[in-house]
Formats: C-alpha cells, structure tokens, sequence
C-alpha cells in the first residue's frame, strides 16, 4: 500500500537550507526546483522535503517537528566532525539510559537529533546486572 514517504521541512531560506543538508549534514540533493522544493535524501531512505515557509506554516517552530538521523559511527565523532564546521550541540550528548542522544538545529531552528543505542545495550550483547 504505502511505499515510502517523506518529511516536509519549512526552510526560510532555500539555498541556506540545501546547503546545510547537503554539505554539512552530507545527504544527497535528489531533487531541486528553484525555490519550491528541494528534496534531500540519506543513503538508507530517509528522504526530506525542504518547502518555503508560509504564514500557515513558518519555519522553525520549537516543537513542530523533531527529525533523527542514524549515525555511521560513534556518535561522538560525528559530534566533533559538525561542531567544527560550526554546527551547535548546546545539551553535547545525552546519555538518555538506553541511548545517546545529540540534539542540534538547521539554521531556521528546526529541532534535529543525532540517536546512537548505548554499546552495552546493542542486539547481541549480554546484559547482566549485578545482583
């Protein structure tokens, strides 16, 4: 029935917001039509559409949307890799008990986060809490 999907993301700024995701964040520009839509993709399907912000629906509303990103390694150095290319992490990581988590923003605010399961919780490990 369904067969994928995407996430609409209110950009103030379309070149600003292609940028960002593109050579900041590192996802594949799929689609571009001038300053109506731009859709980005990450390697495994996460596909999200960057669309100009109207009065109906302004860019960067705390709390309106929340988009999370799997990482290719430990989330620490993916950390360190985008605060040097001037991305901020103001909470740093956030040991949440069973996951790590690294909130950060797109330049309209909009709420993003980088999630990473704890190593001693991931499938196949033992866990064994002392009695």
């Amino acid at each position: 029935m369904i067969t994928g999907g995407h996430v609409t993301v209110f950009v103030s700024d379309m070149d600003q917001a292609v940028h960002f995701y593109t050579k900041t964040l590192g996802l594949e520009l799929t689609q571009r039509f001038g300053n109506h839509w731009a859709s980005v993709q990450a390697p495994n399907g996460l596909v999200i559409g960057l669309h100009p912000a109207s009065e109906q629906s302004p860019a960067g509303k705390r709390g309106s949307i929340s988009i999370g990103f799997q990482t290719d390694g430990p989330i620490a150095g993916v950390v360190d890799t985008l605060a040097k290319q001037g991305v901020s992490f103001p909470a740093g990581i956030i040991d949440d008990t069973q996951v790590l988590i690294a909130p950060f923003a797109d330049p309209d605010g909009n709420e993003l986060y980088f999630a990473e399961a704890r190593s001693d919780l991931r499938p196949g490990k033992t866990n064994v809490s002392a009695a």
